[in-house]
């Protein structure tokens, strides 16, 4: 189940990609990239237990498997590996599946690969610890945001990062605005969903909550 953005509740498949060009600390998904602890948990994975390769046409068919409309690609980042995504993403698209990739905004789609998807772009606030030269890459952001259904999600904690967000979106011309509250559980989603809200919808974007976690809490597979 998409558990966030505009596709939220909808049945789907994930792929869940290994590799991130950057280090949020808070990152719900450190296995897939934290090999040295940086994170908030201070956890180092083992890229030889989490990550394993596979050909795409063995991830076709087990997607397929599936009998879900919908099929999103995450990670880590899924554009650092784009070229070698092409194929998969378009035979699943000749299958007539719907696609969405979740990327941090900070790379260009290939031309190819975007006329075949949706992007699910979520570029990070000051609150992620990385540099902002490394985090917002002025490019990537105009491109992602001319492309049709992208949608654009912000991880958000406090009201102040409201004002971070409404800042990018002047600058890029951002038109999809999604907020989504940061938290690895249903109190703290719940907490800030209630701090952020009300000023959300006061300023025309829209909301999101974190479906999987309300549902099953933080577990992986889900």
């Amino acid at each position: 189940m998409q558990g966030e953005g505009p596709s939220i509740g909808r049945r789907c498949a994930f792929v869940r990609l290994g590799g991130c060009n950057l280090s949020c600390r808070w990152c719900d998904t450190p296995y897939t990239w934290d090999w040295t602890g940086v994170g908030d948990s201070g956890v180092a994975y083992d890229p030889r237990s989490e990550l394993h390769a596979m050909p795409y046409p063995e991830i076709r068919d087990r997607l397929a498997a599936y009998n879900v409309p919908l099929i999103v690609i995450s990670g880590g980042e899924p554009l650092n590996q784009q070229t070698r995504l092409y194929p998969l993403v378009q035979e699943l698209h000749g299958s007539g599946h719907k696609i969405e990739i979740e990327t941090n905004g900070t790379i260009i789609p290939e031309p190819d690969l975007a006329d075949l998807v949706r992007f699910n772009v979520s570029p990070k606030l000051r609150h992620s610890g990385d540099p902002e030269s490394k985090r917002i890459v002025a490019r990537a952001l105009e491109v992602l945001a001319t492309l049709p259904g992208a949608a654009f999600k912000f991880v958000c904690r406090t009201l102040a990062d409201l004002d971070e967000v409404g800042a990018l979106v002047e600058r890029y011309g951002i038109g999809s605005v999604w907020v989504m509250p940061q938290g690895r559980n249903r109190g703290e989603l719940e907490q800030t969903l209630a701090v952020l809200s009300d000023a959300t919808i006061s300023r025309g974007w829209n909301l999101t909550t974190r479906l999987h976690i309300m549902v099953w809490g933080d577990r992986r597979g889900v």
